[in-house]
Formats: structure tokens, sequence, C-alpha cells
């Protein structure tokens, strides 16, 4: 039984094709999804997402978002999905750096819609940079 897998950012469909299995940065942690997995809609977090297809594991660089499995299917929603090639280290270091100064710089209490902004881009920017920086 295949397992289709889908990535989609608000910009375009990132990767529609048959996978083995995939690996998710849940919110409480990584799933593993194989074919005929259970059922379930959950939450995700940034982190690293990976598929094997044809023995080859892909990994990428995902934002937060959802993910819906079936028996046959996993629907990623993420508002970032990035391979190795498309990562640039430095202007990752360099937003991630930014975000943490503004956050330090700001008082909590005022404006929680900002802080909670400013810490998914230093969640999204720290994906980035250890997919990035991943021994090989």
């Amino acid at each position: 039984m295949p397992l289709h897998l889908e990535i989609v950012t608000p910009e375009k469909k990132v990767f529609s094709d048959t996978v083995a299995n995939v690996y998710l940065p849940g919110a409480d942690g990584e799933l593993g999804i194989l074919p005929a997995h259970g059922a379930l809609v959950t939450a995700l977090a940034p982190g690293e997402l990976r598929y094997e297809k044809d023995g080859t594991i892909t990994s990428l660089a995902i934002g937060s978002g959802f993910a819906e499995v079936t028996q046959e299917k996993v629907n990623i929603l993420t508002d970032m999905a990035l391979g190795d090639a498309q990562i640039d280290e430095t202007m990752a270091e360099e937003a991630m750096l930014r975000a943490e100064k503004q956050l330090l710089s700001m008082d909590h209490s005022v404006d929680a819609e900002e802080v909670a902004h400013l810490q998914a881009l230093i969640a999204k920017s720290m994906a980035q940079l250890k997919l990035k920086r991943r021994p090989r």
C-alpha cells in the first residue's frame, strides 16, 4: 500500500509523490508515519521533515503548520518548506539574531502578538540552521 505525501506552503505545492515513510516534527515530538497509519490531525513545530523515496532520504526544514494523516496519504500545510540547497545559512543566522535582539529589547507584557511572531521567526531560523549544519 503506497503512502502519498503532499507538502503545501502558502506560495506553492512543494512536493507531491508516493513515498515509503515520513518523519514529522510534531508539536509534542517526532512522528513516524508508515503506510496504513491510523488517521490523525496534528500540529507541526518548526523542525526537520524527512521522507524516503526509492531508498533516498530527503530532508526539509519546515515551519509551523498542520499534518493530516490517513492510511494512504499525508498532507502537510506549513508556512515554510526548504531543502538544504535553498537555505542561505548567513541570512538565516542574521534573521535569528535580529529577532533575538528585538525580543530582548521589548516589553513582553505590552505586545504578546509581536513576541509570538519573533519566537516563531527564531524557531524557523533554528530549523534551517540545524538542517544546513547537520553533518553528512
